[in-house]
């Protein structure tokens, strides 16, 4: 239990320290000044010390929807799959309910874009609402498919089935999934090519549009909720589809850990500094790309099987 409580506040701390990886390698690679890989935490402290100021237009929404958005990600980080061989974890939970806490994240979300009370947050909102419309099929089937392969749809049993039997004569329809499932991660977490976190032009953004009239605490919550997102799946794509290091010690699983997410914030960047933002009418076509992928996944494993 202790291992578990451990993970939980790692997963919360560490989150604005991967964001800075991504970012401070992508300054690099563009052969610019590297940002400091803790600048999320001194973001964090700036942001407290600054007033918060909501608009005369907005009402209670944009007050406690801050709040709203981060708890149900906050109730995810109880559900993932654990990283020492010997630690507690949450195993009936499957993909369906992870997956309905997140959009329910996005939902309060895109309701604070709607209550800001100009046309740019209600722009991001119904942006973020079509793209979250075609997340969320396939990111089910890609689940779906995974679980099948690892003979449980609770995604941290799932998780533990694979580290120990992983499944071989399934690598077709477990590549798949993991090209399937990484599309859905830089769609769910708003990076390129899908949105692009740095901008603020009006005709691209998605979810910056949103949270725009936000500002000190309230932004706080916001972009912290962010990071944490973009830790669970991080989290779970290196649990399910990098399944190796739980069988080791604490120490040597926990840093086996971090080295997997260090090179899925490797990988982003680098498909980050050598892709561009796709006009919003051709993000179907990624993650109709995705459904493809999810589809094939599940016809191969059963066509194997």
């Amino acid at each position: 239990m202790i291992l578990y409580i451990f993970t939980i506040i790692f997963f919360i701390l560490s989150s604005p320290f991967f964001i800075g990886v991504i970012k401070s390698l992508k300054m690099f690679l563009l052969y610019k000044k590297p940002v400091s890989l803790f600048q999320g935490y001194y973001n964090f402290q700036k942001l407290l010390c600054k007033e918060n100021i909501i608009s005369s237009e907005s009402s209670i929404i944009t007050k406690v929807g801050p709040f709203l958005v981060l708890s149900p990600l906050i109730v995810v980080l109880f559900f993932l799959p654990p990283i020492f061989s010997k630690s507690f974890y949450v195993g009936f939970v499957d993909a369906f309910t992870i997956i309905g806490l997140i959009s329910l994240s996005t939902f309060f979300l895109m309701l604070i874009g709607l209550d800001s009370g100009n046309s740019f947050g209600g722009i991001g909102s119904s942006r973020e609402a079509f793209i979250s419309s075609l997340v969320e099929p396939a990111m089910v089937l890609t689940v779906f498919s995974i679980g099948l392969m690892a003979k449980d749809i609770g995604v941290a049993n799932a998780s533990v089935n694979l580290a120990h039997n992983f499944p071989k004569e399934h690598m077709a329809s477990f590549l798949f999934s993991a090209i399937s499932f990484f599309i859905l991660l830089l769609a769910e977490n708003g990076r390129l090519p899908v949105d692009n976190p740095e901008t603020h032009l009006e005709l691209t953004m998605v979810h910056e549009a949103m949270i725009l009239d936000l500002s000190g605490f309230y932004l706080l919550l916001i972009e912290l909720a962010g990071s944490i997102k973009y830790i669970i799946f991080a989290s779970l794509f290196v649990s399910l589809f990098l399944p190796f290091g739980l069988e080791l010690s604490p120490f040597l699983a926990f840093m086996v850990f971090v080295l997997k997410i260090l090179f899925v914030s490797v990988v982003i960047a680098l498909v980050e500094i050598n892709g561009a933002k796709l006009r919003l009418f051709k993000v179907p076509n990624l993650l109709g790309l995705s459904i493809i992928f999810s589809f094939l996944s599940l016809i191969s494993f059963y066509v194997l099987g």
